[in-house]
């Protein structure tokens, strides 16, 4: 094989040059693209939305350029899959809306890690209404619910936590729409705390559960890297990682600024939707264990448990993953004096 054709060597040579510094002295090759910064292409599952705020911020206001990152997303969608795009190396780093599709990944083989999670608690929840509430698990009992068949699991993890017989509840498959609660088709729907646009149709007397809170502790809109990557370029994921820091950072105290600069970058987005969702987003994103830890940080039990669930529930076709399998923690670890902010 000629490795000098090779676009992941040549990749892999520009990105390392420019971590360890040489890039600052303007001794690189013809083959260092990009005026020596490293290339980061973020894969995402999805349409962009108010999710990548922290990452529109910092790209816009030179947080990645500071830190020697050329930085792009690169949008996802229904027949576009992240995982295998970023596992056979064409993108450097990606991003899935929930922690269990890194670990099925692993179990399969394939070659990536979570090096950081972009919301502490998943916002995944199931809304009813006042006039026939959900407020515990126990209340499922005897109810239609309304769920994407790709979520199923999340319900299934959500009985078997709360040793509720799976027969005891009807699933109805839906799509993200919330009119079958509002039609009488089925008596709870689901989706993200963070979806408020969405939400608006429920009205005052939305009752929500969320997952978390019922017992299945998953992360949302974790980060992903190969194992290549974190091996050979540790240090343009902490980059990365700091820049993106900065820029929920800088949302969180300039929420206002920050909308701004995502429409600007996605013209299609509405900026009185974006700027509700920004509030909740940013819940998500700083809340819990970030507030002491810092953004992106990750709790291994909370990676074990999930592990432990999904094995329980016969999740894991291939093999069984551990923690270590799943998750790098150099980034975090490496960074967390530029992360926290108490």
């Amino acid at each position: 094989m000629n490795h000098s054709c090779d676009p992941a060597r040549r990749r892999l040579l520009k990105t390392s040059l420019a971590a360890g510094g040489l890039a600052a002295g303007g001794f690189l090759s013809i083959d260092a693209l990009a005026q020596g910064k490293a290339r980061i292409n973020m894969q995402l599952g999805w349409i962009p939305s108010v999710n990548q705020v922290g990452e529109v911020v910092a790209k816009r206001l030179g947080f990645y350029e500071q830190e020697g990152i050329d930085f792009a997303i690169q949008p996802g969608g229904p027949n576009i899959d992240g995982v295998a795009i970023v596992a056979s190396g064409r993108y450097e780093v990606g991003q899935v809306s929930s922690s269990p599709s890194v670990m099925l990944a692993v179990s399969q083989g394939l070659p990536i890690k979570c090096f950081a999670v972009g919301a502490q608690k998943h916002p995944f929840t199931f809304f009813s209404l006042a006039k026939n509430p959900v407020r515990k698990p126990a209340d499922l009992v005897g109810k239609k619910v309304g769920i994407p068949s790709t979520a199923g699991i999340l319900l299934r993890a959500l009985l078997a936590k709360n040793k509720i017989a799976e027969k005891d509840v009807t699933v109805v498959t839906v799509g993200s729409d919330m009119a079958p609660l509002l039609t009488g088709q089925v008596d709870v729907v689901t989706g993200w705390l963070t979806s408020t646009t969405a939400l608006k149709a429920l009205g005052p007397d939305r009752v929500d559960l969320t997952l978390w809170d019922s017992g299945v502790q998953l992360y949302a809109l974790p980060y992903y890297a190969t194992t290549k990557t974190i091996e050979t370029q540790p240090k343009v994921l902490e980059a990365f990682v700091r820049a993106t820091s900065r820029g929920w950072q800088h949302a969180k105290a300039n929420r206002d600024q920050a909308v701004d600069l995502l429409v600007k970058e996605y013209p299609n987005l509405k900026r009185e939707d974006e700027r509700a969702a920004i509030d909740v987003m940013l819940e998500y994103a700083l809340g819990g264990l970030a507030q002491t830890q810092g953004w992106g940080t990750m709790d291994p039990a909370v990676w074990q448990s999930q592990i432990t669930t999904y094995a329980d529930l016969g999740q894991f076709t291939a093999r069984t993953p551990k923690v270590d399998d799943v998750i790098w923690l150099g980034a975090l670890k490496n960074t967390v004096d530029a992360r926290v902010k108490a």
